[in-house]
């Protein structure tokens, strides 16, 4: 592996955990009544590469399940991902 790939290896990884935690941290604020993370900032996460990493947590840990913008929205962003990866494979990395 060359220092690009793992620089995108490590900017997943990174992007996924940072998905991963998001959802129970804002759980755990709203039963406090705390200061909660925005929704925009859910969804902007997930946009950058932590759609699966979110999608998960929001099924473990139970958060946003009963929302439908996320329920729908978090699955179209994954598939929208696949295909655009797929699409880059296709036009600029295949051989």
């Amino acid at each position: 592996m060359n220092l690009w790939q793992w620089l995108l290896l490590i900017y997943f990884a990174v992007i996924n955990v940072i998905g991963f935690v998001l959802p129970p941290i804002d759980k755990n604020k709203a039963k406090k009544d705390k200061w909660r993370i925005r929704e925009r900032t859910l969804f902007i996460v997930s946009i950058l590469g932590g759609s699966v990493a979110m999608y998960i947590s929001m099924r473990i840990f139970h958060h946003k399940t009963k929302h439908k913008r996320f329920m729908i929205g978090i699955p179209v962003i994954i598939v929208l991902q696949i295909a655009a990866a797929a699409a880059v494979w296709y036009f600029l990395l295949r051989q």
